[in-house]
């Protein structure tokens, strides 16, 4: 009768220490999910919702003087700048929590679109030198980029901000669907889209 109660209680602890480990175990997945969630979301880092084509001319000039500025020389070009902007959201500075009981993630700010990419492509036309005053490979950088920041300023009003605003469900409801790949659910119920000035571009 003792060796029967012996083995009785033998595999009720053994038992008992299976069911812990498992549950430890569960846990430990459970956390490790929530962990590869986060990374996963944040991996995609920036999405482009919104792209706009621009075509400007730019008008550039650049007067020297020298001997008491008794001469002058001006260099001049007239550029025509076709550029490609890319708007979307940066999902690097979205805030989520995992609730692991739950397996939910929760959604507390999502930010606000922004100026992700501009690509430019420049054609020189009616460019000329002056006598002291040549065009060089850094006045040409110069223009590059005094270009891009002339296509950054028509992008507040082109309307691709607001678009981009109106996507804002379509990249949550993409997050969801990454999330739902492993049988959790995002929770942003309580997410509020603030409306805010444009970010420039960096």
């Amino acid at each position: 009768m003792e060796a029967f109660l012996g083995i009785i209680i033998g595999v009720l602890i053994t038992l008992g220490i299976v069911t812990y480990f498992k549950s430890f175990k569960k846990k430990q997945l459970v956390k490790s999910q929530s962990v590869l969630l986060l990374n996963k979301i944040k991996t995609v880092c920036k999405f482009i919702t919104v792209e706009g084509d621009f075509a400007e001319i730019y008008h550039y000039e650049d007067v020297k003087e020298r001997f008491l500025k008794l001469i002058s020389s001006k260099k001049k070009a007239l550029v025509v700048v076709n550029a490609k902007a890319y708007v979307g959201y940066d999902l690097s500075k979205i805030e989520l929590v995992a609730d692991n009981n739950k397996k939910e993630i929760l959604l507390q700010h999502f930010p606000q679109p922004e100026v992700l990419s501009i690509e430019t492509n420049l054609n020189y036309y009616d460019k000329s030198d002056g006598l002291f005053n040549k065009f060089e490979a850094t006045d040409l950088t110069d223009l590059h980029n005094e270009a891009k920041l002339h296509i950054q300023d028509k992008i507040p009003e082109s309307g691709l901000i607001q678009i981009a605003q109106k996507e804002a469900l379509e990249t949550i409801l993409l997050m969801e669907t990454i999330v739902e790949t492993i049988g959790w659910k995002l929770d942003y119920s309580a997410l509020k889209i603030e409306e805010k000035p444009v970010k420039k571009l960096q």
